[in-house]
């Protein structure tokens, strides 16, 4: 026993400690630490691009941003020949993200110069955290596969902010107080919605005779403590993504420091960001992805060739739904509201509307649902709602209380998601009137005035509105007036850049081509395949739009400007010349915004070609596509004295004659009874109820009992 008092320490394998137990663990993983830090630090500083030799970009990046750095992870990838780096950050991104942010803080202080410190000394300077927000081209993964294998691990998910919170101040690190000792103790925050763990007891050993400290002493010292900015985003999925028949799903974003207050409702996002388990997905990075898609070089070239060709136009127009037989107005019309004309703020901050509206109004099965659906596909950003199922609310902004919080937030409707794009409503008509109401401001001054629960504020819905609409009775019906048939109040239709009214017309030889051609388009269709989505590559047309509207901003030239300018009075004319003949106003007034729409449709025909200038003929058709549309609605209906031919009015005259004679003042008859007698002397049956609606028009006749018994007023 001699060997026991010689300082030694002895001990035994025991097997409550496994051979290579966690002390050995630990090692390696500090050395695998220390090591990636050596990694990361010479990958900012060392890595230079393909292309041009000698250029460091991330280097100087970060001394033109000393807040935050975007690397690419392709580049990580190319750099990294054995793959660690870009495998540690993705399977453990908790980890090895702040060892990046901390190489980055370390190469940015070896890249400064020092400085001279009070004392007249150099001293290093101080840097502060730099924010590393990464950024890959991969495929984002759908948010309905995000289980349990990819928590705490890094992810890519795309989709549409649909609530922002306020900017709270979140705690990094907590300075803890003992009540007892005074004792001081700092504690790290879990990132992202985790708050601290904070011990249950002082770690001070007491002295002989002091009384020993409590269990749970802490108290929180708040002005110690350090913040980050941080806000939390409510990220829903794209609408286009979302399987026929589902709810859209979605997930929150925690995102902090530098992104901060970067994100308003309705921008769509691709964000990369740990996924992690507290109610919600933590995103410790994101960047605006799809709301700004960066076109290569070629494809730009590619885009400026089609503009310069003289049949750009009618190359696009043979693009809108090709599935659709003729309706070639309404497709030039759909092409105008896709590209849109151009957003102009004035001196006075006054910003005038680029954005296209369109209506059709019309018979059932021409096809109108079958646009909108086009279009929805097509339009770079789009929302395809009904009327029916559509609430003030669901279109505009609802104020919703936070569970967890109870405070009131802003959710963002379809026209608010749909900022920058298109708005589809179909079954216009079938929309309650207090609904109808709410999109009246979005659709001229492109904002949303919200005054609800404390919550006063305006958000942009800078959308174009493309609706769809029968008439009261299902047809449209041509022996009643235009007010009849088109049962809007004029102040939605003056907002209306353009109405068509689409009449489903027998004619036999269009009746034979348009049987034809869907008997064509059933027998060609290729049998759908699982996947129907078509890729990003095969979408030419909805490439070309971005392009178009991020690239060329056409204005006016000053021929063009008083050729419209003398259009526009002659049409004016013209409306108030066919009011004093009828006695009554057209259904669709003619004012200042119909000139405005003629101003945008040009514009929107020069963005097309790629020109920077609307000329004469960009003008001439905008104006003949107006007057096709909304000139033709206006005049349509009983009142449509151009289809009436002088051997139709002649003997219209003569049914009105018959009918007087036929029934003194005071009289009343069946209509039916009437229209018998009066067919017996040879008179057409649609000529003799024409010549009775002119006479009630006139308030000459007065129907009565559900409209089968007609009186004859004085």
């Amino acid at each position: 026993m001699s060997g026991w008092d010689e300082g030694e320490i002895y001990y035994s394998d025991q097997a409550q400690f496994p051979p290579g137990g966690a002390s050995s663990g630990d090692q390696a993983n500090g050395t695998s630490r220390h090591a990636a830090l050596q990694k990361f630090k010479e990958f900012i500083r060392n890595f230079q691009c393909k292309t041009q030799p000698n250029v460091f970009p991330y280097r100087e990046a970060l001394v033109a941003d000393p807040k935050c750095l975007l690397i690419n992870l392709a580049d990580l990838i190319s750099y990294d020949s054995d793959q660690t780096l870009p495998q540690l950050l993705r399977q453990n991104p908790a980890d090895y993200l702040p060892l990046f942010e901390t190489a980055a803080a370390e190469v940015l202080a070896s890249l400064r110069s020092r400085v001279s410190g009070d004392t007249g000394e150099m001293e290093e300077p101080e840097t502060g955290e730099v924010q590393i927000l990464l950024r890959s081209d991969q495929d984002p993964v759908s948010m309905r596969l995000l289980g349990a294998q990819y928590i705490s691990k890094l992810v890519k998910i795309s989709g549409i902010v649909i609530a922002a919170s306020r900017t709270k101040a979140k705690a990094t690190y907590v300075t803890l107080l003992c009540k007892n000792c005074k004792n001081v103790k700092v504690v790290p925050c879990r990132p992202g919605l985790g708050g601290a763990i904070v011990p249950r007891s002082c770690d001070h050993i007491p002295q002989p005779g002091e009384e020993p400290c409590p269990i749970d002493p802490w108290i929180v010292v708040p002005d110690r403590s350090k913040y980050v900015d941080q806000q939390t985003l409510k990220l829903q999925e794209n609408p286009e993504d979302v399987p026929t028949g589902e709810l859209p799903r979605n997930i929150l974003l925690s995102i902090d420091r530098q992104l901060v207050q970067t994100i308003v409702p309705g921008t769509r996002l691709t964000i990369m960001g740990i996924y992690s388990i507290f109610q919600a997905s933590n995103s410790s990075t994101s960047h605006k992805g799809a709301v700004a898609v960066r076109q290569p070089y070629i494809r730009i070239e590619e885009f400026k060739k089609f503009g310069s060709d003289s049949n750009a136009y009618e190359n696009i127009c043979s693009k809108i739904a090709p599935s659709i037989f003729g309706h070639g107005d309404v497709k030039k019309a759909v092409a105008c509201l896709l590209f849109g004309g151009s957003r102009k703020t004035l001196p006075d901050g006054v910003k005038l509307r680029g954005d296209i509206n369109v209506l059709l109004l019309g018979d059932p099965s021409t096809a109108k649902s079958q646009f909108l659906k086009f279009v929805e596909k097509t339009a770079p950003i789009a929302v395809y709602t009904s009327g029916k199922g559509s609430s003030a609310a669901g279109l505009t902004a609802s104020v919703i209380r936070d569970n967890s919080s109870r405070e009131f937030y802003l959710e963002g409707g379809a026209m608010v998601l749909a900022d920058g794009g298109v708005v589809c409503i179909d079954e216009f008509d079938k929309m309650r009137a207090e609904d109808r109401v709410a999109i009246h401001e979005a659709m001229e001054q492109q904002t949303i005035s919200i005054a609800k629960a404390g919550i006063t504020t305006v958000l942009n819905s800078r959308t174009s509105v493309l609706a769809a609409a029968n008439p009261p009775s299902g047809r449209y019906d041509d022996l009643k007036t235009a007010q009849d048939n088109i049962d809007l109040q004029t102040t939605i239709l003056s907002r209306f850049d353009l109405i068509f009214i689409v009449k489903d017309i027998r004619m036999y030889a269009q009746d034979k081509n348009i049987a034809n051609h869907i008997i064509k388009v059933h027998a060609s269709a290729i049998a759908t395949t699982s996947d129907t989505r078509t890729s990003k590559e095969d979408n030419w047309l909805k490439r070309y739009i971005q392009y178009c509207r991020a690239e060329c901003h056409p204005r006016l030239s000053e021929s063009a400007a008083s050729m419209l300018q003398q259009s526009y009075v002659k049409i004016r004319q013209d409306m108030r010349r066919q009011a004093n003949e009828t006695g009554e106003a057209a259904a669709i007034p003619i004012t200042v915004r119909q000139l405005e729409a003629i101003v945008r449709l040009s514009e929107a025909l020069a963005r097309m070609r790629l020109s920077h200038v609307a000329n004469d003929n960009h003008v001439l058709e905008a104006i003949r596509l107006f007057n096709n549309a909304t000139m033709d609605a206006a005049r349509s209906g009983i009142n449509q004295h151009i289809n009436l031919t002088p051997e139709m009015a002649n003997e219209i005259k003569q049914a009105e004659t018959q009918i007087k004679r036929r029934m003194g003042i005071g009289s009343h008859i069946s209509e039916r009874r009437l229209i018998d007698e009066l067919s017996r002397m040879g008179m057409n049956e649609s000529i003799v109820r024409r010549a009775l609606l002119i006479m009630h028009q006139r308030d000459e006749v007065e129907y009565k009992r559900e409209r089968r018994v007609i009186v004859r007023k004085a």
